[in-house]
């Protein structure tokens, strides 16, 4: 009788397993997940949760500091009798007046010692505490949790925008292609006028008449973007209405609305989905830069955009992390969306699955 071989089984953590895993891996966008639910997604939903400190009270007393592995800025300045150039020179009444610094091959007290032509190292600003590990702005706001907050905001304003551009769009679309004719003409032509407004324009004009808020911010891109998914939904609908089950979906006595909601709608529902989460960077990069304008968020609720602009004119100052930060937080954000709805097009299209 002969005997059957079991083949042994390659326990996970073999070079082959790891090995498959890898190229499994590669095959999703996990990076840009983890950064979108790290810097997006996560500080969004537990914003309230999270955040160190509150974003909206101001403390003088911590004025710009630097984020936390920055230490302290240290200057060496020159005792004269008569100062000339306040950056490298000081009087010898205000050396010894001194709270802070000490000077070289002097006491650490500053004393009257101290004579002209000594040299006093003197701490401008303090290093920063992991207590607030970003910095603070100019009102002594803690940044990171003016960026956590804002994050809040941004993912709102998104998904509000899209939820309603998207039902908009998308019934406005079916209909034209559906109905054609003389509505189709007249809803293509509102689609050619909502593409070509001006969204910063209608903006400006929106806060001199009614006031800068979510909602008018909300209205103004849902204004210009429902267009983008009524010009996709039509073209998508115009190839379905040329297929037999359509035809024998209207012959069997189905009305307009079954026909458009049964049939129709799943099958535009994959690029609604993809165009959606490639509008999602769109959205806050609008947002950012109407909130950087001042037509966006009014102050002092944080936005990134009103963050940014916040720090435009410390740069000379040296306090450069007040718009680097949330800064860096919208181009991950916008790159991280963009590269996971890159590959729901490629997942959810049947002509890209194989490539």
């Amino acid at each position: 009788m002969a005997e059957s071989v079991i083949p042994a089984r390659r326990s996970w953590y073999s070079p082959g397993a790891i090995l498959n895993a890898v190229r499994e891996a590669r095959r999703y966008p996990i990076l840009p997940l983890i950064i979108m639910f790290l810097v997006l997604i996560i500080p969004a939903i537990f914003a309230d949760l999270i955040v160190p400190h509150d974003p909206i009270a101001s403390d003088l007393s911590h004025r710009l500091e630097p984020p936390a592995w920055v230490g302290p800025k240290v200057v060496t300045k020159t005792v004269v009798d008569q100062r000339q150039d306040r950056r490298v020179e000081l009087t010898l009444e205000d050396a010894r007046n001194l709270k802070v610094g000490t000077a070289v091959g002097q006491t650490p007290s500053l004393s009257g010692d101290l004579a002209v032509g000594d040299t006093v190292e003197i701490i401008e600003r303090p290093g920063g505490a992991w207590n607030r590990p970003l910095g603070t702005d100019k009102l002594g706001r803690d940044l990171l949790s003016r960026i956590i907050k804002g994050a809040q905001i941004s993912l709102l304003v998104s998904v509000v925008v899209i939820a309603i551009s998207g039902v908009i769009g998308t019934v406005l679309g079916i209909m034209a292609s559906y109905f054609g004719g003389w509505v189709d003409y007249l809803i293509s032509r509102i689609i050619d006028v909502a593409m070509a407004l001006p969204v910063i324009l209608i903006a400006l004009v929106l806060v001199v008449v009614v006031g800068p808020g979510l909602k008018v911010l909300v209205i103004v891109i849902t204004g210009v973007l429902w267009s983008r998914y009524a010009r996709l939904v039509r073209g998508e609908t115009l190839s379905i209405m040329s297929q037999d089950f359509i035809n024998l979906a209207r012959v069997a006595g189905s009305s307009h609305l079954y026909v458009m909601a049964r049939h129709v709608f799943p099958n535009v529902f994959n690029s609604l989905i993809v165009l959606a989460t490639l509008q999602v960077g769109y959205v806050i990069i609008i947002e950012s830069a109407l909130s950087f304008i001042g037509v966006g968020i009014p102050r002092p609720t944080p936005s990134w955009g009103s963050i940014v602009a916040d720090g435009r004119d410390l740069i000379i100052q040296a306090a450069w992390w007040v718009s680097l930060f949330p800064g860096l937080a919208i181009v991950l954000t916008v790159l991280s969306v963009n590269l996971v709805g890159d590959w729901l097009r490629d997942r959810l299209d049947p002509r890209l699955r194989q490539i």
